[in-house]
């Protein structure tokens, strides 16, 4: 049973839940005057916060992290966005891993060539590398940095490793570019929620489960959305903090902004096991504590679970979908279909045999699916068993080299390879569609963390297709034992048998390059063909004028949808060769029409005529000549640029390229509802663009019209509330009412300079 509550509650003594409407109850328990205002500093993540926060309000945080992590799809970027802002040094212990480009597969030299650039960076600015197949990025941070009361910010959204009690943030890479200048995460003090957790877990259910249950009562609601989970309650005791990391990473997909446990004896032990007892402290909330939200979890009434395509919201306990597999498979196909928008077809009730459903890959990975404890119980389920010689096959990747060591001193491996199972190394590539992307019309089960729409390798306009569901790795086991067909854990008897992890940080010690506080300016950086700076952008003019490019009305729109993962990956230092993949898989023509505004701004910034670039804009100059206050305003001084609409834009990934991308070939603004994340709107003003909201319904304006927004700049300074622009089109103007989230003094600067790498240069100068 998961349950929301309504409200606010208050938490008494660490156990018990008292709705905010009733705190007179926690008078009488404690004999305190209890108010949410004081309250809420009872929290651990309160605590947490207030020990990192440079500023003299805790209304308006203004964050300095313990640590900083990324992998080599977006470290390149953030240096050199660092280093054109005047960076000398690593300010703070900078974790630099290779677990993404890995397979250096496509591309060309160009890869490997970001890995070299890496561990020269670590050299010359005192940086932590590791390479290609030691650890992925989480685990890594896992075994050796995260620690009790610290916070760490990284460039992937699965940044989060509260079951150990740090509080860790997954940004694009502009944030982390803010951390390396000696700058702050700065951020309104976010809602937290309490996670309560009751009960324990049956031996066959996993993290994954838990977390899938949590996700799918959370996330349509936007119950913890850029807040803060805080999980408590006696639940926490009946996991190992390994299998607590498991459910922790998960929490990106609810979209919160951070999580934080309870922490206790296992965590001691966990830390103390990886030489680091001194990061150990025991973490609770105080006898009181206010939260804003709570979730209860009684963790005995889970089932194992499966999030079917296309989001790890859209759940089902693997009995429920088993007993109506037509009906619930056939919802996946229509929204297949609507994804693939008559460019590919996926379909799965031809899938059903027998009454079962028939799965043709299985993949346990990353830092999800690779912990030890997952491992383990996937090979106690197939040890002397076989995956079949079948369609369905299983391919296992622990998610670092210390936890493959030991599995494969213990046994386990050859457990898995005997079954049939391939076990590789450390990669991150099935979470994102870099490595086992499956058969066209296949559909694969994955313990790892994502199954958005196109995730895993499809490409809808060649015609190819598959899609991915989510499960934990005891269910795949049992699944892979029965030939791929989905099965449930619960239908074994073999759970629960997993040994202590023995640790052993030796290949760490041999192959990671431990620099920090170690910089050698001498050091050359190692470049490529394929690693380019950012190109020079331009500063806000005072009048703007938009041509809508994209509308995308759907619910949801992710970053795999924005910039897609996968195969563009090797191009992830190249700004402008990333740029041609935006939208590629929701909107082919997009990057056409884009480039086409850029190429007219350029002439117009040039001191040519805009209008000989797009003859429509003769007209357009003149409607905007007729709207009050812009009668006088000269049309050669007005700037020019792209826009995507979109309901909900930005769920899932930290790429700052989902931003980066659209700016680059000419975007300015995007026109959004809401934004599903608070680290894509950060990744839009971070690269200059402005981040409106659109009052109404998105009716007046379509693809190929222009918005024309006077006095944006003044706008800027104000309270952004309602920002006046207008639709021109059929020779007239049609007003349109905008308006702006709250945006800090620095962020209103960083947009009015054109990106943050202006906007640190012009400090600079001053």
């Amino acid at each position: 049973m998961v349950k929301l509550y309504d409200g606010g509650v208050y938490l008494v003594n660490g156990k018990e839940i008292v709705p905010a409407e009733e705190a007179a109850r926690v008078k009488q328990m404690t004999g305190q005057d209890v108010c949410p205002e004081e309250a809420k500093k009872g929290t651990i993540a309160y605590s947490v916060m207030k020990a990192h926060n440079t500023s003299d309000s805790m209304d308006n945080l203004r964050i300095r992290f313990d640590a900083m992590t990324s992998h080599d799809i977006t470290y390149v970027g953030i240096i050199q966005t660092a280093r054109a802002s005047g960076m000398d040094k690593f300010p703070l212990p900078y974790v630099l891993t290779n677990c993404h480009n890995s397979l250096c597969a496509v591309g060309g030299t160009i890869n490997e060539d970001d890995h070299m650039f890496g561990l020269t960076a670590a050299k010359k600015y005192g940086g932590i590398y590791v390479p290609p197949h030691i650890a992925v990025i989480h685990q890594y941070m896992r075994e050796t940095m995260a620690g009790c009361g610290k916070m760490i910010l990284g460039s992937d959204s699965h940044t989060r490793y509260g079951a150990l009690g740090t509080m860790a943030i997954g940004e694009g890479g502009g944030e982390l570019g803010k951390q390396l200048l000696r700058d702050t995460y700065d951020v309104a003090y976010p809602g937290v929620v309490a996670i309560y957790l009751d009960g324990k877990p049956a031996p066959y259910v996993g993290p994954q489960d838990i977390a899938l249950a949590i996700i799918g009562a959370v996330f349509k609601k936007g119950y913890v959305k850029n807040k803060v989970m805080e999980f408590v309650g006696p639940g926490i005791t009946s996991m190992t903090t390994d299998y607590r990391n498991g459910i922790d990473v998960m929490t990106t997909e609810t979209t919160c902004l951070s999580s934080i446990w309870r922490t206790d004896e296992d965590t001691r032990e966990y830390l103390t096991s990886h030489g680091r007892p001194q990061d150990y402290k025991e973490l609770n909330p105080a006898d009181v504590a206010y939260y804003d939200g709570c979730v209860y979890v009684d963790l005995s009434t889970i089932k194992p679970m499966i999030a079917l395509p296309f989001h790890p919201s859209n759940t089902y306990e693997i009995d429920e979908l088993n007993a109506n597999l037509a009906d619930i498979l056939h919802t996946v196909e229509v929204e297949a279909a609507r994804i693939a928008d008559g460019r590919a077809n996926f379909t799965l009730l031809d899938k059903i045999k027998g009454g079962k459903l028939q799965v043709q890959q299985g993949i346990i990975a990353g830092c999800a699916g690779g912990n030890y404890t997952n491992v383990v119980e996937a090979a106690n389920m197939l040890r002397g068993r076989s995956c079949g010689a079948g369609e369905f096959s299983l391919d296992v990747y622990p998610s670092s080299q210390p936890v493959f060591i030991d599995l494969a001193k213990k046994g386990y491996i050859a457990d898995l390879m005997s079954a049939g199972a391939i076990v590789k190394t450390a990669f991150c590539g099935p979470c994102f569609g870099a490595g086992d992307t499956p058969m066209h019309n296949g559909l694969s089960i994955r313990h790892t963390t994502r199954n958005f729409p196109n995730r895993e390798g499809s490409k809808p306009g060649n015609g190819q297709m598959a899609a991915a569901a989510l499960m934990d790795a005891r269910s795949i086991a049992a699944t892979a034992a029965n030939g791929g067909l989905l099965t449930s854990a619960e239908q074994y008897d073999c759970w629960g048998d997993v040994p202590a992890h023995n640790y052993d940080d030796t290949v760490y010690k041999a192959r990671v390059y431990q620099g920090f506080g170690k910089g050698d300016p001498s050091v050359e950086l190692f470049d490529g063909p394929n690693i380019k700076p950012w190109p020079e952008l331009e500063p806000l003019a005072d009048n703007i004028l938009l041509k809508v490019c994209s509308k995308i009305l759907d619910e949801v729109t992710t970053t795999d949808e924005l910039i897609p993962s996968g195969e563009t990956s090797s191009y992830r230092s190249n700004p402008l060769g990333l740029a041609e993949f935006t939208l590629s898989r929701r909107d082919p023509e997009y990057v056409g029409r884009s480039k086409a505004v850029d190429q007219t701004e350029r002439c117009r910034a040039a001191g040519g005529n805009a209008a000989e670039k797009d003859p429509a804009l003769k007209d357009v100059y003149a409607v905007i000549g007729t709207i009050p206050g812009s009668e006088n305003v000269n049309v050669q001084e007005i700037e020019i640029g792209s826009m995507v609409y979109a309901n909900k834009p930005g769920d899932g990934s930290a790429r700052e390229q989902a931003a980066s991308c659209q700016r680059v070939i000419g975007g300015l603004a995007n026109i959004t509802k809401e934004y599903a994340t608070k680290r894509y709107r950060s990744n839009v003003m971070n690269w200059g663009m402005i981040p409106f909201h659109l009052k109404g319904e998105p009716d007046s304006f379509e693809v190929g019209d222009y918005i024309y927004v006077p006095g944006i700049r003044k706008a800027l300074d104000g309270d952004l509330s309602d920002i006046k622009a207008y639709v021109i089109k059929d020779g007239k103007a049609t007003q349109l009412d905008l308006y702006i989230l709250d945006m800090t003094e620095n962020e209103r600067e960083i947009v009015k300079a054109g990106c943050l790498i202006n906007f640190n240069r012009n400090r600079k100068e001053k």
